[in-house]
């Protein structure tokens, strides 16, 4: 045993667990890839101020939970806590924006790092895969992307999870909901940091966990009943193109997310087998985020959900992903069969079929234990003799059949059974 551990709060992907991260990460960006979304991949490490800013300064992300780091240079720099922000300073960077055709619509899958209490759900690096159309102000795109949510949660086979949904307002209509829900909030007896958040943003509170918070904040005033007409409108039409797809959701009036850049539409994906981590991804718009990272006005959308919590989530309901065998074909050399077999074993890889062979040089009950325990459909046998009669054998290993096959056919065959 290593006299080192993997840190606090953290996990090691490792086989054959570590395949449906693998999987979980294709289905979510399967729809995405067939939906126009281009890959882009940014650092780990940014800018401090870029989280700053555009996450927001009173959210527990950069006040509490973000990893600092000062260079050699004097540069302070963070460990990305979140993929947006990330996402569209690449995106300003490379001029994506000036190329034509908005929106500008990227994926991503990353690590991600935040300092909080470790528990089931929650670790401090974790992983996730998001989606960014950038550009554009369209409730299509808003609708587009929760479909294309919920599309790749249904193929994996997840059923018992819901999509929470609100609107935030805007620029005009939000900062008269802000000014009445500050004159709320200063009639209650809060906790001084909850206080101090009350006067930077005071829609975080609504998000706060807490159950003596949670008890004070009925009778609130309702951002719905502050919307403009314009975002009303502009949420209505969300929610038709939504429920005219077929997708399921529930209106959420208390709904904020843990991010100042959000306006508009917000949702979140939330499912009830995980207990007090039940959200496994969300989003929304963000139409004032380029402005506030120092680019252009670009409104945007974009969502991230969580791989970790959508594992979670599959073994909560007892789905068991159809994963592929690492392992096909296992060859087994025995005398001085080897170099022939090793051989087969690359040609078969070459032809697309996933073989192994046995190392070390085992005797055929050592090499036999190998091939059950990769899981390969059948085995490639083969002693001095064989080889001088110009054949293997071939083992079916879950009927136990087993026959010879010419050396020179047994990619095909092999091909033809698979």
């Amino acid at each position: 045993m290593s006299t080192f551990k993997a840190p606090k709060g953290t996990y090691d992907l490792i086989p054959p667990y570590s395949a449906k991260y693998l999987a979980v990460r294709d289905a979510i960006s399967g729809p995405l890839r067939l939906s126009g979304y281009g890959y882009v991949e940014t650092p780990g490490f940014e800018d401090v101020d870029l989280f700053a800013r555009g996450v927001g300064e009173s959210t527990d992300i950069v006040t509490k939970e973000m990893y600092t780091l000062t260079t050699k240079g004097g540069a302070n720099l963070a460990l990305r806590p979140e993929g947006t922000a990330s996402v569209l300073r690449a995106a300003l960077e490379a001029n994506l924006h000036k190329a034509g055709g908005l929106p500008v619509k990227l994926w991503y899958s990353g690590s991600y790092y935040r300092y909080e209490r470790p528990q089931k759900g929650r670790y401090r690096h974790f992983s996730q895969v998001g989606a960014e159309a950038i550009g554009a102000e369209d409730p299509a795109l808003d609708a587009e992307l929760i479909i294309l949510a919920d599309q790749a949660y249904r193929s994996l086979g997840l059923r018992n999870f819901r999509i929470l949904l609100n609107s935030l307002g805007d620029k005009e209509c939000r900062p008269v909901y802000r000014e009445a829900l500050q004159g709320f909030l200063r009639g209650l007896d809060l906790d001084e940091e909850t206080v101090r958040r009350a006067e930077i943003n005071p829609l975080r509170v609504l998000d706060d966990k807490r159950a003596e918070v949670q008890k004070q904040l009925v009778g609130a005033p309702m951002l719905r009943d502050y919307l403009c007409d314009a975002c009303k409108a502009y949420h209505e039409e969300v929610r038709a193109l939504i429920t005219a797809a077929g997708v399921a959701f529930e209106d959420d009036e208390k709904l904020v997310r843990g991010l100042d850049y959000y306006t508009r539409t917000t949702f979140e994906f939330v499912h009830d087998g995980l207990g007090s981590q039940s959200a496994v991804g969300g989003g929304g718009r963000y139409d004032g985020l380029s402005e506030m990272i120092g680019g252009p006005a670009l409104p945007s959308v974009g969502w991230a959900l969580g791989v970790d919590r959508t594992v979670l989530a599959l073994e909560a309901e007892g789905v068991e992903l159809d994963i592929p065998p690492t392992t096909s074909v296992f060859a087994v050399a025995l005398g001085e069969a080897k170099p022939v077999l090793f051989g087969l074993v690359t040609e078969l890889r070459q032809a697309g079929v996933a073989a192994d062979i046995s190392y070390g040089g085992k005797g055929l009950k050592g090499a036999m234990k190998d091939a059950n325990r990769s899981g390969a459909r059948f085995a490639i046998v083969a002693g001095d003799r064989d080889l001088a009669e110009g054949v293997v054998q071939l083992k079916d290993m879950e009927s136990g059949e087993q026959g010879p096959v010419a050396v020179a056919d047994v990619v095909e065959v092999l091909r033809t059974k698979l």
